[in-house]
């Protein structure tokens, strides 16, 4: 048993053979084979059965199959792993000088090339290297794109102003926000209707603000001030303008067509303003809130281009018997610029019916240019706050005086027209 020959699976008995470093042709087939033909076995598996090419229909080829497949098997051995005292001689190869070289080699060769570039392996000399690119942004390209839009966008101090708007809508989504009685949303108000407003009072209007100082700190008081434009732009530049020269938020009363309009009366609430009516405006007055009214109402804007800064009635002088009866300041307001922006050079009134409004507007661009025609023009604007009229020093029952209240209510509709043509003089141009 010692001297017992042991013959290596896979070599047929053939002295010689298993005795290389690579495997015989056998034991590859036995181990599956490279990858791609694994990849042409799937393939040929897939492919559907014709009857007329299947050898599985015909026995003889089957066989002969076989057989070729043994032989090219057998001879790709003997010339990959000689035998045992065969020397080869240079230009020669292992299956002898009785056939042309075999292509076994070279076809594993190019099997390995594959299975080695899809597994990873470092390639060999000579062989070509296919680098893939990742595909999309990295992340960190995004991230960094986005703090140069914000620091480009908000300036260097972005990160605490978007740590503040976050903060913002968890206040608002959590409810942690309060709301006076009338509706006015002073958070809402600061940061979107006052910032939205704020560029186009300083850089298109270039609203130019004088006697801010006349306006009380603190306490009730009550703004008059005339109105014009054709649409009521000026309250709420108005708005913008008393708050960032004072600080303090001025608390329009609105006509009630204002807060029948779906979107605009809900808007209206948010930033402070309520129902033009006495009750409202002396529960105000008395809660120490700054209070605007435009007396002249729908006479003021509506007026035409040629009527210009001539001032209509003020109406039966409500607002005066509601500072009477309060006893809070009057101060008058004159505005210049605002009659510009739209000139009013006719009306449809049948339509203004059908719509119920008091009029529609024809200015020299609208309804000409369509949406471009509401488009303001840039005129120069100048608010001028005058020396409070004080009324505290009447008597509790003077409200209820029509004589006074008329001589209060001229008193001060004579003072913002003489304000007006004053700042008309020193106005240098309409637009300048």
């Amino acid at each position: 048993m010692g001297d017992a020959e042991i013959i290596p699976i896979g070599t047929r008995g053939r002295p010689g053979r298993a005795t290389g470093t690579r495997p015989s042709a056998a034991a590859r087939n036995l181990a599956g084979g490279s990858k791609a033909a694994a990849k042409k076995r799937a393939g040929d598996a897939e492919r559907p059965e014709d009857p007329a090419t299947d050898p599985v229909a015909d026995p003889a080829s089957e066989a002969a199959s076989e057989a070729a497949s043994e032989a090219a098997s057998e001879a790709a051995s003997e010339a990959a792993d000689p035998g045992e005292g065969t020397t080869l001689e240079p230009g020669e190869t292992g299956a002898g000088a009785a056939g042309p070289p075999a292509d076994d080699g070279a076809a594993d060769g190019a099997a390995d090339e594959e299975s080695g570039e899809e597994s990873g392996e470092e390639p060999g000399e000579g062989e070509r290297v296919v680098v893939r690119e990742p595909h999309g942004i990295p992340a960190g390209d995004w991230l960094a794109a986005f703090q140069h839009a914000a620091r480009e966008l908000f300036g260097d101090q972005w990160e605490p102003q978007l740590a503040r708007f976050l903060a913002f809508l968890r206040r608002r989504v959590s409810g942690d926000y309060s709301v006076d009685e009338y509706g006015f949303d002073r958070e809402v108000t600061e940061r979107f209707f006052m910032a939205a407003l704020r560029p186009i009072a300083r850089k298109w209007f270039r609203i130019e603000v004088r006697g801010a100082e006349n306006i009380p700190a603190t306490g009730g008081a009550l703004v008059v001030s005339n109105h014009s434009g054709t649409i009521p732009v000026d309250g709420l530049m108005t708005m913008v303008s008393t708050h960032d020269a004072t600080g303090r938020h001025l608390r329009p009363l609105g006509a009630d067509l204002v807060f029948r309009l779906p979107l605009v009366g809900a808007v209206a609430r948010k930033g402070g303003a309520t129902l033009a009516c006495s009750e409202d405006a002396e529960r105000m007055l008395r809660g120490g809130e700054l209070v605007g009214v435009w007396p002249e109402g729908y006479k003021g804007i509506g007026k035409p281009f040629s009527e210009r800064y001539k001032l209509q009635r003020f109406g039966r002088g409500g607002f005066v018997s509601a500072a009477l009866r309060t006893g809070v300041p009057i101060i008058p307001l004159s505005v210049v610029g605002a009659e510009e922006i739209y000139p009013l050079v006719g009306n449809i009134p049948s339509l203004a019916r059908l719509l119920g409004m008091p009029y529609v507007p024809i200015t020299p661009f609208f309804p000409l240019l369509g949406p471009l025609g509401l488009v303001p023009l840039p005129s120069k604007w100048l608010l001028e706050f005058g020396e409070p009229i004080r009324t505290d020093e009447y008597d509790d029952g003077a409200a209820d005086d029509p004589m006074l209240v008329f001589n209060v209510t001229d008193q001060v509709r004579e003072t913002i027209q003489q304000t007006l043509y004053s700042l008309l003089m020193q106005r240098p141009s309409v637009f300048g």
